[in-house]
């Protein structure tokens, strides 16, 4: 049965959705087959009896998905190669009628909206001048950074004051360290299967980056100290606490074998903490096993609130003057009002409450995965915001990302974490925070039918 052009009466709601799923179908049934130009919006939508507009919001999508290219003068072609995953970071749009389980965020309610708004009213009668006014980074932030300390604490970290940076956001603390430890052409390794931004902000800064091998506990001594030898390693960057997509949890053994490596061979370190106290019992974090090379950082968003971006960068005292100078060209200050709000939550009890409360969250939906995916490739967290799904043959990443987006479900492939270029087993990260608990529920069981049942022999030829 043809599958492409597709019968108007063949379309569901939303009509867009539906004619881009029809030319998915189309490719992975042969019917349609690389490089094929595709009608014009207009021959389509008058050929399909529909508005310009769904054809034009059809090929949209598609083009984000990767599914064709659009060429200017030419038209828009099938792409040549596989469709790419959606990338982990690009939020799906409020009318996809699909449960997005690809990007990393908290769970959220009524609670946060509370909270909010009662601290904005109260900061409608009580806004400190300095908030609105000021733009002296540290005579400002002065008594943020003093709060901070209480909350670093509760991630295991005890600092001064005078080395606590607040920034815009994890990602600004992340870009800062990086900036301070490492020159351009300078050596970075990180886990081969990690941060999804990595690679493209040490290509910014005009950084090497290698990927180092990955056990169950994260980065493997021998490779990082490997790497140390036969080359002159100036960063590790490292995600120790099951943030990094295979959901790994390096414990206090590997923590101390991989500090002494950095010692001995004079290698800073940045520790990505974003998740902060997420997961209640955790080993020692690195920072405190060595202070003098740790550049540490942890936030809020993750762990909180999405919106409420500020994090903050722990730098090892040498370090801190550098640091600073590092942030203020690039981004001045953290933003005061952001500040002032995170102050005050950390001061009257509302992020120890929104934490608790975003824990026994997690905990509920680890457990429904643990149920549904029982006996399944995968691995998690008691209290981790994701699972990392690895793949049974032949399935490819490509072809299950299609299909359970197909079937109303959005994962991010693990090519989209790879830091090296050498093959890695096929595997998916599979977010938990997003949407509601009943909506989780029907994800993860496609998901867990999906890896169950081996796709077609034909579309494995495609």
């Amino acid at each position: 049965m043809t599958i492409w052009p597709p019968n108007k009466d063949s379309l569901r709601r939303p009509a867009y959705r539906s004619l881009a799923q029809s030319l998915i179908d189309a490719i992975e049934a042969g019917e349609i087959r690389p490089g094929v130009r595709l009608p014009t919006h207009r021959a389509l939508a008058y050929d399909l009896g529909v508005s310009v507009q769904t054809v034009s919001r059809a090929y949209d999508e598609l083009s984000r998905l990767g599914v064709i290219s659009g060429q200017v003068g030419r038209g828009s072609f099938v792409r040549s190669g596989r469709p790419d995953s959606r990338m982990p970071w690009h939020r799906l749009g409020g009318s996809d009628d699909v449960i997005d389980c690809s990007m990393l965020v908290p769970v959220t309610g009524d609670l946060h909206s509370e909270r909010m708004s009662a601290t904005l009213a109260a900061l409608a009668d009580d806004l400190p001048g300095n908030a609105m006014l000021s733009f002296r980074p540290r005579a400002t932030l002065e008594a943020h950074c003093e709060a901070a300390l209480g909350w670093l604490a509760r991630c295991g970290v005890t600092t001064r004051r005078d080395q606590v940076l607040p920034t815009n956001g994890n990602t600004v603390a992340m870009t800062t360290a990086l900036m301070t430890a490492a020159l351009p052409g300078d050596l970075v390794v990180s886990e081969e299967i990690g941060h999804h931004t990595l690679k493209s902000l040490t290509n910014a800064l005009g950084l090497r980056l290698a990927g180092l091998p990955l056990d169950n506990e994260g980065i493997v001594p021998d490779a990082f100290d490997r790497a140390c030898r036969t080359g002159a390693v100036k960063v590790l960057f490292v995600l120790p606490s099951g943030l990094g997509p295979t959901a790994a949890m390096m414990g206090p053994k590997r923590r101390h074998a991989i500090v002494e490596i950095a010692r001995q061979h004079d290698v800073w370190i940045v520790e990505n903490d974003a998740l902060g106290p997420i997961q209640p019992v955790r080993p020692e974090p690195l920072f405190m096993l060595a202070p003098e090379r740790t550049f540490y950082f942890t936030g809020l968003a993750k762990c909180l609130l999405p919106g409420l971006r500020i994090a903050w960068l722990v730098v090892p005292d040498t370090m801190v003057a550098a640091a600073r100078t590092r942030h203020l060209v690039t981004n001045w200050m953290a933003t005061p009002l952001m500040a002032e709000i995170a102050t005050r939550w950390l001061d009257d009890g509302t992020a120890e409450t929104l934490l608790q409360w975003q824990q026994a969250q997690l905990s509920r939906r680890n457990d429904i995965a643990a149920r549904l995916l029982r006996g399944l490739p995968y691995t998690g967290s008691p209290n981790g915001m994701h699972v990392w799904m690895r793949l049974p043959a032949p399935w490819r990443e490509d072809m299950f990302v299609a299909h359970a987006r197909n079937n109303g479900v959005a994962v991010a492939a693990g090519s989209n974490f790879a830091i090296s270029d050498d093959q890695h087993h096929p595997a998916v990260r599979i977010c938990l925070g997003a949407g509601s608990e009943e909506e989780l529920e029907r994800g993860l069981s496609v998901i867990a039918r999906l890896v169950r049942s081996p796709p077609e022999p034909a579309l494995l030829a495609i």
